[in-house]
């Protein structure tokens, strides 16, 4: 009887050890060992239909709040995905439930063991910065200081960038220039001298006037720029053209309304296994679909969805020949490369691409010059 109860005891003790390291909601740190030592907290909580929701804060880095794309308990495995960064954590809870001993992976894996603390000794995450201060709406500003030189051939990238008051880009064409502050793709500019698409530029520039403009603003100080810069003149007419229609598939919407109330979207490219992921936050669909007509597709994107406001999402798939140009045609050479971009959008967005031929607007081009000097 005496064993009997000893069993009994040892069992109660196992049992509530094992329960308590399957229960890791809480706040958790750690430090990463990267090459320079970076503090993480890891909050974790649960949704009111009982899902694990994780926000990791890197708190040398800024202490934004990153949530989880994903996050899971199996057993004692504790995992945690953040696609918008292309980083994933696995670790194993502790009997005690005090430790998770595991891994952080984005591109080269690092160890991160995180300890469960209490608020009073959990490290301090750093205050968000205040939102900038936004220009009156109405206001119509221009660059006040604009700095446009050739690009450096050597130097790789290309892109358009906005920090704040200060806007930047690299290696880009004037074609480049036109698709963005009007929103057209290549197709739809007519009439043009060759190098439009050929000579690239690097401009640096900030606007007149207090506050961030808003994109609307933006877009109208790039266009005033090409006129005052690029001696740029043309007028609209119409063309029937090869394009995508962009609508609302059969299955459920997978996107999710923004929480950011921001001004600007964001929309990036980055590598994944068996292609390449975008990450939107923040954006319009008239964003996503300047993005496919700019940089991916080799045709203008029509919007028929109807969906208005911003929203937050991410896109994995797999290039192929016709799309940016041909320049990630091997991104998915891999033993299990993603789905292509058409079978993408419909599975994971619920959105669908189709080929039409319909009469949209063109720039027809009257006049476009190299630019003037700084």
């Amino acid at each position: 009887m005496k064993k009997l109860l000893l069993w009994l005891v040892a069992l109660v003790s196992f049992s509530a050890g094992a329960l308590q390291a399957q229960d890791v909601v809480g706040t958790w740190q750690g430090t990463l060992q990267a090459d320079k030592d970076l503090r993480i907290v890891v909050k974790v909580s649960k949704t009111d239909a009982g899902a694990l929701k994780t926000v990791n804060y890197s708190i040398d880095q800024g202490g934004q709040p990153m949530n989880a794309t994903t996050s899971s308990l199996q057993g004692a495995t504790f995992k945690f995905t953040i696609t918008g960064i292309n980083g994933s954590y696995e670790g194993k809870v502790s009997a005690d439930g005090k430790t998770i001993t595991g891994t952080w992976t984005q591109g080269k894996p690092l160890p991160l063991v995180l300890t469960r603390v209490t608020p009073e000794t959990a490290w301090a995450i750093p205050e968000p910065p205040p939102p900038p201060k936004m220009m009156a709406a109405n206001a119509s500003p221009t660059f006040d200081v604009a700095t446009i030189k050739p690009s450096d051939p050597e130097k790789q990238g290309h892109g358009i960038r906005v920090n704040g008051r200060n806007f930047a880009t690299l290696n880009t064409t004037l074609a480049d220039l036109i698709e963005f502050s009007y929103g057209v793709h290549l197709r739809q500019i007519v009439g043009a001298p060759e190098w439009i698409d050929k000579d690239k530029y690097d401009i640096s520039a900030v606007p007149d006037g207090e506050g961030a403009p808003n994109d609307k603003q933006w877009k109208g100080m790039i266009q005033k720029l090409l006129a005052d810069r690029f001696k740029l003149k043309f007028h609209h007419d119409k063309k029937e053209l090869s394009a995508y229609s962009l609508t609302v598939g059969k299955t459920p919407l997978k996107i999710a309304k923004s929480e950011s109330n921001g001004p600007l979207p964001g929309l990036f490219f980055h590598p994944v296994t068996g292609g390449l992921m975008l990450t939107t936050r923040n954006a319009k669909m008239e964003d996503f679909t300047g993005l496919l007509q700019a940089v991916v597709l080799d045709r203008p994107v029509v919007d028929h969805t109807a969906i208005d406001g911003r929203y937050d999402f991410d896109l994995s798939f797999a290039p192929d020949d016709s799309q940016f140009k041909g320049r990630f045609r091997n991104a998915a050479a891999t033993e299990n490369p993603l789905p292509g971009l058409f079978t993408a959008m419909q599975e994971q967005l619920g959105l669908k691409l189709d080929p039409v031929k319909t009469p949209v607007d063109v720039l027809m081009i009257d006049r476009a010059e190299k630019p003037t000097d700084n």
